[in-house]
Parts: C-alpha cells; structure tokens; sequence
C-alpha cells in the first residue's frame, strides 16, 4: 500500500494531527457549552432578583418584566391553569392588593438546568414574609425561553 518509508510517516502524521484537532474541537465545544451554560445561570438569576425588587417595592408590573409578554404564557397556581401575560399580572393584583399582602419575596434556587442554548428549567422555593397578614411559601418550577437574547418566564408552577 506504503510505497516508502516517507509515505507511511506522512499518512500517520496527518491522521495525528486529524485527531488532534478532532479532540480539539470537542474541548472547545465542551468549554463554549459550560461557558453558555453558565452565562444562561447568571441571565436567569438576574431576572429572578430583578422580580424580587420589583416585587418588594409593590411593584407588580415590574415583577411581570419577567415573564414572557403572550397570550401562549401558562401560570399553573392554586386557582388552576390559566393562560396568558395579562391573566397572570391581573390574577397577581387580585391576591396581592396591597404592599402589606405583597410582604417581602425571597426565592431560593434549587436548580437551574439549562436544557438547550435558548430553554432552561429551573426549581426553587418562594417565601412572602407579610408580618401584618401572615407569611406564605411554597415551591415553583419555571420553563424559561430566550427570546430574541432575553431569557423569560414561559411556564410556571408555583404552589
């Protein structure tokens, strides 16, 4: 097959270096993925802490930046599923009138799975200390979307 000494080194050389860049390429894909990943993480935290200041100044329009702007959006809470931005921000003024019903929201993340460049899943814990009615928690799970670069609420779970 090898004519020459030359050649049979050659062939071995290229296919070396085809490995090299084969093992190369999947490094960095491994590291631009961990890198999406986490840059997803940290868009994702900084929404949900946008939405706990914007919920702790009473401010339920500002809390509702969060989530995906469509009548597609689902909120599944203690009334059931319903659908749809304008649903939710109403259904959100309807339980919390006032400041003192809102309290003070904290969550706490559980996990956060980032299942593509432009979905993830994220789990977690809300607490509403409201001294004046009596605190309320539960646990959430949340489908996001990135949306024209901007990661939003699409689905939520909270109980």
């Amino acid at each position: 097959m090898f004519k020459t000494t030359t050649q049979y080194v050659f062939i071995s050389l290229v296919i070396l270096l085809l490995c090299c860049c084969a093992a190369c390429a999947l490094h960095s894909t491994e590291k631009s993925n961990a890198a999406d990943t986490q840059a997803a993480t940290t868009a994702i935290k900084a929404v949900l802490a946008a939405q706990e200041r914007a919920w702790n100044a009473a401010d339920l329009d500002g809390f509702m930046h969060g989530y995906w702007r469509s009548d597609s959006l689902v909120f599944i809470g203690k009334s059931g599923l319903n659908k749809g931005w304008q649903t939710t921000l109403d259904n959100y003024k309807r339980s919390y009138p006032t400041a003192a019903e809102m309290g003070t929201l904290t969550f706490k993340l559980e996990r956060v799975t980032v299942l593509s460049p432009d979905a993830a899943f994220v789990i977690g814990r809300w607490h509403l200390a409201r001294p004046a009615v009596g605190d309320l928690q539960g646990a959430f799970s949340l489908l996001w979307r990135k949306i024209d670069s901007v990661w939003y609420i699409v689905a939520d779970h909270s109980s």
